[in-house]
């Protein structure tokens, strides 16, 4: 079963290494941007079935992005947000603007795809 992500963070580096780490799984489609305002545009012609997305980014935050993705496109995008800010309060925080989960950073690269997997089979 083929999967769709599509992962924003504003760290070329990381996101590099991040999508490494998630195509380990043949069953993911990775698709990548680097801010909230790229991703809104990418969603107008591709359609994720989780968008896996960084907290904090400079101009659109996540919380921000978050907001903008549910106003233009409703609630089809299921959203996990990827943080090194993954404390209890700020999982519940994040949840309670409608995330379906929290993955934290520094991220273990051979677990990202299954941890993104189970969120994806869970939305």
């Amino acid at each position: 079963m083929n999967m769709r992500v599509l992962y924003v963070d504003d760290e070329p580096d990381l996101r590099e290494v991040a999508v490494m780490s998630l195509e380990l799984d043949p069953d993911l489609e990775v698709r990548a941007c680097g801010s909230g305002a790229e991703a809104l545009v990418l969603l107008e012609s591709w359609e994720p079935d989780l968008i896996l997305l960084d907290l904090m980014m400079p101009q659109m935050d996540g919380p921000s992005t978050h907001r903008a993705i549910v106003e233009r496109f409703g609630d089809r995008f299921p959203i996990v947000y990827f943080t090194a800010r993954a404390e209890e309060k700020e999982k519940e925080r994040l949840i309670g603007l409608g995330a379906l989960g929290v993955i934290a950073k520094p991220f273990d690269p051979m677990n990202l795809a299954s941890q993104v997997r189970a969120h994806v089979e869970r939305a």
